[in-house]
C-alpha cells in the first residue's frame, strides 16, 4: 500500500473518529471567517471529510461539488439534491466545470507536492472566481510553546497529531504565501483565526464557551499567532 493511501485511510479515522466538540467548533469558526469571501452559485469543495463544513455550503450554492480521496469518508456524506461527490485526489480530477467558489480547508497539508495540486485547482476557477485556502498554523501560541517545554523541536515539527491526521507539513503564513504565489495566485487577503495557547484536547475539556469565544474574538488582533491561517486569492 502507498505512503499516499496509508495517509488517506490514517486521515479517515482521525475524522471520522477522533474529532471532539472543540475541533467542530473550531471547524465553525473556520466557516464563518471564509464566508464573507464566497462569490458566485457554484462552489468545489476540495476535502470535505466528515461534511461538517459541507452541511452549510449547501445553503450557499446553488450547484456544489465536492472532492474526496477517502470513499469511506465521501460515502459518508448525505445525499443533497444539488451535490456531486468526486472520489479522487486533487492530482487525478479532471473537473467537469470551472468555479465560482473553491474551498479548501485543512487538505493541503495533506498533499504530498503542494504547488502543482494548486496550480491544477487554479484551472478549476472561473476568471472571477475565488480560491479560499485554511490550514494549521506553525506558528500558533500553543506550538510555540510546545518548542519551549521540549514537546517539540521546531514549530514545524509533525507532532503526534499531525501524524494522526496524515499530515506532511505544518504551513505558516511565509510558506502558505510562497506555495500560492508559485502555484500563479494573486493574494488578496490572509489572516488567521483563534488563538490557541493549549491542544484542542485541554481546550475541549477544561473550557467553557465564553472563554472560548473570548479566544476567537482576541484572536484577530494576532493573525499571525493563531491556530488557523487562511488566504483569499484568485486565479490573476
Amino acid at each position: 500500500m502507498s505512503d499516499v493511501k496509508n495517509k488517506i485511510d490514517k486521515s479517515s479515522d482521525f475524522y471520522s473518529t477522533f474529532f471532539q466538540e472543540f475541533d467542530f467548533k473550531l471547524a465553525d469558526y473556520g466557516y464563518e471567517t471564509l464566508q464573507p469571501h464566497f462569490r458566485g452559485k457554484e462552489g468545489l469543495e476540495i476535502g470535505p471529510a466528515s461534511g461538517f463544513m459541507t452541511k452549510k455550503l449547501v445553503g450557499d450554492f446553488e450547484d456544489l461539488h465536492v472532492l474526496e480521496a477517502s470513499k469511506d469518508l465521501l460515502d459518508s456524506l448525505p445525499a443533497y439534491d444539488h451535490v456531486t461527490k468526486h472520489h479522487t485526489l486533487v492530482e487525478d480530477f479532471d473537473s467537469p466545470k470551472l468555479f465560482d467558489t473553491i474551498v479548501m480547508s485543512h487538505v493541503l497539508e495533506h498533499i504530498e507536492d503542494p504547488v502543482p495540486a494548486l496550480a491544477k485547482i487554479r484551472t478549476w476557477l472561473k476568471d472571477d472566481g475565488v480560491f479560499l485556502v485554511a490550514v494549521p498554523n506553525a506558528k500558533s501560541i500553543h506550538r510555540m510553546v510546545a518548542v519551549e517545554m521540549g514537546l517539540l523541536d521546531d514549530i514545524h515539527s509533525l507532532n503526534s497529531r499531525d501524524h494522526e491526521a496524515g499530515h506532511y507539513r505544518v504551513y505558516d503564513l511565509d510558506i502558505l504565501t510562497e506555495h500560492l504565489s508559485s502555484a500563479g495566485y494573486k493574494i488578496v487577503k490572509k489572516g488567521g483565526y483563534f488563538l490557541k495557547p493549549l491542544s484542542n484536547g485541554q481546550i475541549n475539556d477544561n473550557w467553557n464557551s465564553e472563554m472560548i469565544e473570548g479566544f476567537y474574538k482576541i484572536g484577530k488582533k494576532f493573525p499571525e499567532h493563531c491556530a488557523e491561517i487562511f488566504a483569499v486569492c484568485t486565479a490573476v
